[in-house]
């Protein structure tokens, strides 16, 4: 396994409360890699360390060896692309228009809009499924619409890394599956996906690398079908139930026998 992005020994802290404690991780590069566990357990936080929006308080995010505050902002930016939750658009802005904004780490100071720029944007649109949105102003949207358009953005910026938290929220179960479907494909092509999920079924099934947290610490990575079992789903979720292979894909799948 390869990997130019991982993490050592993170502590990681809001002011004086402690969220998690010596947490390595290595992200398997052109892979997709799903991050689960129960709520306030230190998934989103540690999305936030390795983009640089929490710095650790002790250890360190590393790209290329290097840590991620020795990166430049905007040669960050075009390595690694984060979706964040509770994204809110600014008022009167336009589908189009939000999306291409993804295209800013690739501006410099002297160049000028392309043709390349566009396209992008346009491909971007299509793969995300809102080019029929694109002259409606974001603000009008409804949660599911709004949250392809974000997507959409992030797509426009083409950064080797794509790092989702919670992208499947407020997408009907259809767009769910597009949209999870739309990034084991750009793993497919080469790039190298990281998401928070809560559904640990559409997790087994799209991810090739499971990160299972609880109380801040990671209690089980690898495969699915190496670490999804009856105890796992019982130790990190307090969920009884029977695990067996999907019988569309093979991968696990966890059925509660609450």
């Amino acid at each position: 396994m390869t990997t130019r992005l991982a993490a050592r020994n993170l502590t990681l802290a809001y002011g004086d409360r402690i969220v998690s404690r010596d947490v390595s991780l290595d992200l398997p590069d052109r892979a997709f890699t799903a991050i689960v566990g129960p709520n306030a357990c230190g998934k989103s936080t540690l999305l936030r360390a390795l983009v640089r929006l929490l710095p650790p308080a002790t250890g360190a995010v590393l790209l290329d060896g290097r840590d991620v505050a020795a990166h430049r902002p905007k040669v960050f930016a075009r390595e690694v692309g984060f979706l964040p939750q509770g994204l809110v658009a600014p008022e009167n802005v336009p589908a189009r228009r939000l999306v291409a904004r993804g295209r800013y780490p690739h501006q410099h100071l002297l160049s000028t809009w392309s043709v390349t720029d566009e396209q992008v944007v346009e491909d971007a649109m299509a793969a995300a499924g809102v080019t029929d949105l694109a002259d409606r102003p974001v603000e009008e949207l409804s949660g599911g619409q709004r949250q392809r358009v974000w997507v959409a953005m992030v797509l426009a910026q083409q950064t080797p890394y794509l790092l989702l938290d919670e992208p499947t929220t407020y997408l009907d179960v259809t767009h769910q599956y597009e949209l999870l479907a739309l990034l084991a494909r750009l793993r497919d092509e080469g790039r190298t996906i990281v998401a928070v999920l809560h559904d640990i079924n559409q997790a087994c099934r799209f991810a090739d690398h499971l990160v299972a947290m609880k109380d801040g610490r990671i209690v089980a990575e690898g495969p699915p079908a190496e670490v999804v079992d009856a105890s796992l789903m019982h130790e990190v979720f307090g969920l009884p139930s029977l695990v067996m292979p999907n019988p569309v894909t093979g991968t696990p799948m966890v059925v509660p026998t609450v």
